[in-house]
């Protein structure tokens, strides 16, 4: 990843490591409630709303190559049983470790060479340190991916809905419906055709009866 650019200390995600300084062996813990930042989590299945608290809890290491961020971020999050579609809740807690690298040092902690032949692509997925800040809301956001299940469920044995008319079957456990073959269905119609038809026979032949016994 290329290096930030003007990052705003204000930010609640941004945090400063000019107070650890660049002495390897340093640590420093810091702990912060931040409103959750919007879209965290696996959109359309599950995720901690827009503004809900997360509670982090971090400790900065000072190392050859940069700031070492071992961390984990609590959370509530929301979603929808994947079996029900029940509205559910699920506590969240995602840990995670990131290497914070000083823009002015290589792997070993070296100062960097700048002949132009350098391998710009070992910087793609590196994460720098700017003016001693650094930005831990892509971190977050992919801890928190992790740490959500990718079908929720509200209990794990949710029987789920019923396939024929969609009822929620943990609201009733007996709920079933008689299963009739199609070919057996036709042929009761068939017969209760045939019976009617019957019916109106005896019924037409009875009123006969009853005229000849009138004349």
């Amino acid at each position: 990843m290329a290096l930030n650019a003007r990052l705003d200390h204000r930010k609640p995600l941004v945090f400063d490591t000019h107070e650890l300084g660049r002495r390897p062996g340093a640590q420093q813990r810091l702990t912060r409630e931040i409103d959750a930042p919007k879209d965290l989590g696996i959109a359309g299945v599950i995720g901690v709303p827009e503004g809900a608290p997360v509670e982090l809890e971090l400790r900065l290491e000072s190392v050859m190559e940069g700031v070492l961020v071992t961390g984990t971020a609590r959370a509530q999050a929301k979603g929808e049983c994947v079996r029900c579609l029940e509205p559910l809740e699920l506590a969240l807690e995602a840990d995670f470790q990131e290497m914070f690298s000083y823009p002015d040092a290589d792997e070993r902690g070296r100062a960097k060479a700048t002949e132009p032949d350098d391998d710009a692509e070992d910087d793609e997925d590196r994460l720098f340190l700017e003016d001693g800040l650094f930005d831990l809301e892509p971190v977050l956001r992919d801890a928190v991916v992790l740490a959500l299940p990718m079908q929720p469920v509200c209990q794990d044995d949710c029987p789920g809905l019923c396939s024929e008319c969609g009822a929620r079957l943990a609201d009733d456990p007996d709920h079933h419906h008689d299963a009739v073959d199609i070919r057996w269905a036709a042929l009761q119609g068939l017969a209760g055709s045939l019976e009617d038809g019957e019916k109106d026979e005896m019924s037409g032949a009875e009123a006969g009866v009853d005229e000849k016994q009138e004349k």
